[in-house]
Parts: structure tokens; C-alpha cells; sequence
């Protein structure tokens, strides 16, 4: 049987599995996006900005809030934390 700190460890490992593969795919697209760009389009003149560099900066936004969410801001121990600072502990 599972003690419920198995189980918060559990959840965070799949947290931190999920924000891997979710970064290693961000990479893998934008790289392909970045090459479909310096192939195609680079030499048009009208161009302005890269095209590639939206769907970058946008999806970068939600692997921000991914990483926070599995390394910076652990739900438990934040709540731990606030207890013992309640109490009058460290």
C-alpha cells in the first residue's frame, strides 16, 4: 500500500516526465520550422520577421507555465511550508 508521500512523488515524477517530452517535442518542431523557414522563405525581401519565431515565442509561453508547474511551484510542499510558517516554525 502507497503511503500518500509515495503518491505526491508519483504525481510530481509524471509532472516532470510530461515537461521532458512536451520540451523535447517543442524542440523538435521549431527546429523543423526554422529550416521549412531558412529554405523557403529567408530570401523574400516583404518578409519582415521570421514567421517561425510566433509559433516559437507561443508554444514557449505554455513550456514556461509547464516548467514551473513541475520544478518551481510543488503544490505540497508550498502548503507545508505555509504551515510551518503559521505555526511559528522554520
Amino acid at each position: 500500500m502507497e503511503t500518500e508521500r509515495e503518491k505526491e512523488l508519483w504525481k510530481l515524477a509524471r509532472k516532470r516526465v510530461g515537461f521532458k517530452r512536451h520540451f523535447a517535442t517543442y524542440l523538435i518542431i521549431n527546429t523543423f520550422l526554422w529550416l521549412l523557414w531558412y529554405f523557403t522563405d529567408r530570401n523574400n525581401e516583404s518578409a519582415g520577421v521570421p514567421w517561425p519565431i510566433f509559433p516559437m515565442l507561443g508554444w514557449g509561453i505554455g513550456i514556461l507555465f509547464s516548467f514551473l508547474n513541475a520544478y518551481v511551484f510543488t503544490s505540497k510542499d508550498s502548503v507545508e511550508r505555509e504551515y510551518e510558517k503559521l505555526r511559528g516554525g522554520k
